[in-house]
């Protein structure tokens, strides 16, 4: 019975003490070791494997799945090395036309402008309604002013469909449109061309070809002078064998441009002298060579069968040659010019027209009538008698000069 006692007793003691062990609070650390205890822990740099342990090998990952990481990165854009990089690039304007210098076109036109210009403009200015009526004056007016009879119609046809549709319902609208017409028919050949001598190799020949006195000879000059100040050697064929003044003039032109000038005795074979030239200036390597040809009335089919025995003449001497075929016209001779531009075209290979004396004539209408009815290019169009004046044709320049206004012009200029 006292043992009993005994063990409740002692079993009493040992479940107060283990009570109160477990109601201690914890040990409180030192500031210092809380703080450091709160530090993340550094990852732990494992030790130089030394020459015993062998080298740690990278684990294979061609088999794993991709990280999250990795993933993250497979979906980002690819860095640019800069901010220009990154930008997109920016296309380059498109080439602008240069400002357009038609000062000297306007006065070289002037006669024109105040001639069949001046009537065209007066038909329409002023007109808050256009009457088909005007149309049929217009024709007047443009048929006076040697444009021709088949441009005429085609111009003022088209003119006709667009008032039917009431395309053109004020004066600006109809004055502009036949600005645009005689663009369109002026427009004739390679733009990128049109103006510009060939450049067939050394030497390139240019044919001059017209009746007598439109100014073949003085046109050779003035080519000639505008090559030289580009730096191109010249040299002249003196194909007028039965004009010894045409000889003489040639001979001045090349003293003022420094080209030797190959000629024959009075009377020669004019096809002897151009092939005689033609083999010279092969053999010298100039740039240009010039063959000029006497003046010969394009009804005469003799002579229009000679000017074709000296083009063969040329081409046997230089396979190829001549490379530029001009007719040099008259503009003061009207619908003539055009005949004449019919019969050299039919007898030859024109290349283009020189178009001298534009500058004394009121009608100058004649433009549109060659380039439209021959679809032969203007090249060239006289304006003076200054080397200068013989100027490169442009037809957006030529049509701004001819038909814009005074204060249109200013602002061009």
């Amino acid at each position: 019975m006292t043992i009993v006692i005994i063990l409740i007793v002692v079993a009493v003691i040992a479940g107060g003490a283990y009570f109160a062990l477990a109601r201690k609070p914890p040990t409180q650390l030192p500031v210092a070791e809380k703080r450091a205890a709160e530090l993340p822990s550094k990852p732990t740099v494992p030790a130089a494997p030394t020459a015993r342990d062998p080298l740690p090998t990278k684990p294979d990952r061609s088999s794993a799945a991709p990280t999250q990481r990795e993933r993250e990165e497979s979906v980002k854009p690819p860095a640019v090395a800069s901010e220009e990089k990154a930008r997109p690039p920016v296309s380059a304007p498109p080439p602008s036309r240069p400002k357009r210098d038609v000062t000297a076109l306007r006065k070289g036109l002037a006669a024109s402008r105040g001639g069949f210009i001046a009537k065209l403009r007066a038909l329409v200015t002023g007109k808050k309604d256009i009457d088909p009526a005007i149309l049929e004056q217009m024709e007047e007016v443009m048929l006076s002013s040697d444009v021709g009879v088949q441009t005429t119609q085609a111009i003022l046809r088209r003119l006709r469909e667009r008032l039917d549709k009431n395309e053109l319902t004020d004066e600006t609208a109809v004055w502009e449109a036949l600005r645009a017409e005689a663009v369109e028919v002026l427009s004739i050949g390679d733009a990128g061309t049109v103006g510009a001598l060939k450049n067939a190799g050394k030497p390139t020949v240019v044919l001059m070809v017209g009746v007598n006195g439109v100014g073949k000879t003085t046109s050779i000059g003035k080519l000639a002078t505008r090559a030289r100040e580009a730096n191109k050697t010249v040299m002249f064929a003196a194909g007028d064998t039965f004009r010894a003044a045409a000889v003489q003039q040639l001979e001045v032109w090349g003293k003022r441009v420094g080209a030797d000038v190959i000629k024959g005795a009075a009377g020669s074979d004019p096809g002897a002298v151009a092939f005689d030239a033609t083999t010279k200036a092969k053999e010298a390597g100039v740039d240009l060579l010039f063959v000029d040809t006497a003046g010969r009335l394009h009804t005469k089919t003799p002579l229009m069968d000679e000017i074709k025995k000296v083009r063969k003449t040329i081409g046997k001497a230089l396979e190829g040659a001549p490379h530029e075929t001009l007719l040099v016209l008259d503009a003061t001779t009207g619908q003539n010019a055009l005949a004449q531009a019919a019969q050299f075209k039919e007898a030859v290979d024109l290349t283009g027209i020189v178009l001298t004396k534009l500058d004394g004539t009121a009608k100058g209408g004649i433009v549109l009538g060659i380039c439209d009815t021959l679809k032969l290019p203007v090249r060239y169009i006289g304006l003076g008698e200054r080397a200068e004046d013989l100027r490169v044709f442009d037809a957006e320049d030529f049509v701004e000069a001819l038909f814009g206004r005074e204060e249109e012009a200013v602002a061009a200029e």
